[in-house]
């Protein structure tokens, strides 16, 4: 039977199969024995910094490639349709799933496929235009596709986290990313796997229908009929997975005023902050991070008061991008490729935002925490002058208020304007932001630093709103209509996303074998 061996190791060891078995023999494997490494993961708290193993051990005759699971292949051409809304991870793993279950998936996506999507990106990047229906958050893989592929979650307890990687392997990604603690793939590779899963959606006799967006529903006796595409044309529709993301703000404006129940949800709101690279490698390692080890990352939190400020996406060897939805609002995320290679690691630091600052009237209106979210990014575009330039502030200076006379170099391609964050961030946010990150400089020796620039806002953490859903997946209010992932509120991330259109995908079968 297979047994498992746990030890720690020098980074030298590990890129040394010969070294590494001697060492895997010191702690107790033996000659007639292989093995697999099933974990890995580093140990920087060690000085020189180590990788902490965990390998899977089994005698030399049994095989030692691990085969990843990949989804069921259906011809479903003739199958019953089931319309999903959204081609980010959350509706293409439902897609998958509703295959796999003898369904076919109908795929609506308002933005445009992989290659024509990059053209809007590169024309937001240099010339500061706004494609409203295709951005870093719309298009084929939704914001997925350029978050950089970041895939750990916690999210085993809504379903099998591991399947997912495994199928994304499946589709061409490294399979590194079953072994490592926090698993990447990186924004170079990505589109390529992403239009893999459409072509697969595709041959199974399934559709995505790219420039496809949701305009209105009809809805009769309590129960889904129609969906309006694009202000035009109608569609019968009886059964609905709506898996629109976090930014699809008129998704939440339809449901809302079409007297559908959504409700306002906390979120968090703050800033990007760039440090150099080397200079994280330096607070983390202790050492010359060399060409054994991975560029260095964080993650940060302090309580202010009942108020939490947190590292959110932090991307080592990153960029930040501009990822408004709209003209007129300043919105940044940030990305790694798969190599994590450029000079700059970046970070989302925000602050947790409630119900008793979106509305502290205690109104219940569901709208308000997307408006307070979206005052924020006018007020970056405004401070920032125009286009895409990005307001910011040097680190140290920010917990100062006061002007950076000038700007260090930054990865954020349209460009900054050195102002005061104060202009554009709420005193609460502003407030809890200097204290964490007097507070951070303390835990990593080096951090608080004027090498260090704020660039406003990060804002799309999550969903500013929920819509309802009960233990069938099903809005209480409208049959057929099942919310999924990022954009309804439960997800956070790629593979947690994926998980809840799989699970969407179940209800939906669920529930025509019910005949509801």
């Amino acid at each position: 039977m297979a047994r498992s061996i746990e030890l720690l190791v020098a980074p030298t060891v590990l890129a040394d199969s010969s070294l590494l078995r001697i060492a895997l023999a010191n702690a107790g494997l033996r000659d007639s024995e292989n093995f697999r490494i099933v974990r890995r993961s580093i140990d920087a708290r060690k000085r020189p910094p180590h990788y902490l193993l965990k390998c899977e051990v089994f005698s030399a005759e049994e095989e030692s490639i691990e085969i990843p699971r990949s989804p069921v292949k259906r011809d479903v051409q003739n199958a019953p349709e089931v319309m999903v809304v959204g081609s980010g991870p959350c509706g293409l793993f439902a897609a998958l799933s509703l295959i796999e279950n003898g369904f076919k998936p109908i795929v609506l996506e308002r933005g445009k496929n992989i290659r024509d999507r990059r053209r809007d990106l590169a024309a937001l990047n240099k010339a500061h235009i706004v494609n409203p229906e295709s951005n870093y958050c719309f298009g084929e893989g939704g914001a997925g596709t350029y978050s950089d592929g970041k895939l750990y979650t916690r999210s085993n307890k809504r379903g099998d986290a591991r399947a997912i990687l495994e199928y994304l392997v499946s589709f061409g990604a490294p399979t590194d990313i079953l072994v490592d603690a926090h698993p990447h793939i990186g924004t170079n590779k990505l589109p390529k796997l992403i239009e893999a899963i459409r072509l697969f959606i595709e041959d199974c006799g399934g559709e995505v229908r790219f420039g496809s967006k949701l305009t209105d529903i009809k809805v009769k006796d309590g129960k889904i009929q129609q969906v309006e595409i694009n202000h035009s044309d109608w569609y019968p529709c009886s059964q609905l997975i709506l898996a629109t993301g976090h930014s699809a703000r008129d998704i939440f404006e339809l449901l809302h005023n079409r007297g559908i129940d959504i409700s306002a949800k906390d979120f968090a709101l703050g800033v990007r902050v760039e440090h150099p690279q080397e200079l994280i490698d330096q607070i983390q390692y202790k050492c010359d991070r060399g060409v054994y080890l991975p560029p260095a990352s964080y993650q940060l939190v302090h309580q202010h008061g009942k108020r939490g400020v947190y590292s959110f996406c932090m991307c080592p060897g990153g960029i930040i991008a501009p990822c408004a939805t709209a003209p007129g609002e300043i919105v940044t995320n940030g990305w790694s490729p798969s190599k994590r290679n450029n000079p700059y690691a970046n970070s989302g630091l925000v602050v947790s935002v409630t119900a008793a600052d979106y509305d502290p009237k205690g109104t219940g209106h569901p709208l308000l925490a997307l408006e307070y979210q979206s005052a924020v990014e006018r007020s970056a575009f405004n401070l920032g002058g125009g286009g895409q330039i990005a307001p910011a502030q040097r680190l140290i200076d920010f917990t100062q208020r006061q002007i950076s006379a000038d700007l260090p170099n930054c990865s954020y391609q349209p460009g900054l304007k050195s102002t005061e964050l104060r202009a554009c961030l709420p005193p609460i946010v502003h407030n809890a932001l200097a204290d964490g990150i007097k507070t951070f400089g303390q835990k990593m020796r080096g951090y608080f630093t004027n090498e260090a620039v704020l660039v406003a806002t990060e804002s799309r953490t999550s969903s500013p709103v929920r819509i309802p859903r009960g233990s069938d997946g099903q809005h209480p209010m409208v049959a057929g209509l099942f919310p999924a992932g990022e954009g309804a509120g439960y997800a956070g991330g790629i593979v947690s996303a994926a998980i809840d259109g799989q699970n969407a995908a179940i209800h939906v079968a669920n529930a025509v074998a019910r005949g509801v």
